[in-house]
């Protein structure tokens, strides 16, 4: 009776014992190739419209609309970064693979990558 148990342990730890799955490097590495590109991606977007705003925001301090200086550079680059997922898509198609986390953070790096650009350009010390 003893042996039957003991058995029957035996046979259902085994059934029940985790196994790690194959590590798949081809996959992993491709996976964090376009990472790095769409890190890349979203770091130049972020300078491309730092520059931008910095630029609306020249045009309309030089034509006296104190009231649009800053609201309309930002509502475009809000703008263009809810878009930019979009833009994404269409330039890379391993887009399709990434996860909520991964837009979150290249949306999240964009943002405030942004906002720390546009802000160093229109500093007091870059004025002239």
């Amino acid at each position: 009776m003893a042996k039957k148990a003991r058995k029957r342990l035996e046979e259902e730890a085994e059934a029940n014992s985790f196994e790690f799955p194959v590590f798949d490097e081809r996959a992993f590495i491709s996976h964090e190739f376009e990472q790095t590109v769409a890190t890349g991606f979203a770091v130049a977007f972020a300078v491309l419209l730092a520059v931008i705003s910095f630029g609306l925001d020249r045009v309309l301090r030089s034509a006296s609309q104190a009231a649009l200086e800053g609201a309309v550079p930002a509502l475009v680059s809000l703008a263009l970064i809810i878009a930019s997922p979009f833009l994404l898509r269409r330039l890379r198609t391993a887009a399709s693979t990434y996860t909520r986390g991964d837009w979150a953070s290249l949306i999240l790096l964009e943002l405030f990558g942004w906002l720390g650009f546009w802000f160093l350009l229109t500093d007091v010390f870059f004025r002239t």
